[in-house]
């Protein structure tokens, strides 16, 4: 299974789209808390859903079980938390919610899951996609 991810901030429309049609993503998978906030912009969950059927062909799904707590949200924005806790914290999170179970059941493969993290590199959806691999056999990650 092909899996991609991809954040929307510091990306124009113009290249968030292309970036998806490029890789071929079949379906936004939304793994966001809050996907109706105001900074969001095109990436709203209304306004993105209509707009991946509109330009790309492309279906849209929220998945709120693989979005972090508000807790853990807190913590690390508004308490300037350290990353290291953000992680141990979501990990947990991961095992206890098992991400990898409810993945096997609701994603497919040319799925692209949608945060707001420019790069993957502090994101949770990074911290999925890696338990997922660890986890669940022939998961590839690509990263846009």
């Amino acid at each position: 299974m092909k899996l991609f991810t991809v954040g929307f901030t510091q990306r124009t429309a113009e290249d968030f789209f292309a970036r998806l049609q490029s890789a071929g993503v079949r379906r936004v998978v939304d793994v966001r808390l809050n996907n109706t906030s105001q900074i969001a912009g095109f990436a709203k969950s209304r306004d993105l859903e209509f707009f991946l059927r509109a330009v790309l062909g492309v279906g849209y799904a929220h998945l709120p079980e693989f979005a972090p707590t508000q807790d853990i949200l807190d913590a690390l924005k508004k308490k300037k938390g350290a990353w290291a806790d953000y992680e141990r914290a979501f990990e947990f999170l991961i095992r206890e919610r098992d991400m990898a179970g409810i993945a096997a059941a609701k994603l497919l493969d040319g799925d692209c899951l949608l945060c707001s993290e420019f790069t993957p590199e502090h994101c949770h959806r990074r911290l999925i996609t890696e338990h997922l691999q660890r986890k669940l056999s022939g998961i590839e990650v690509i990263h846009l």
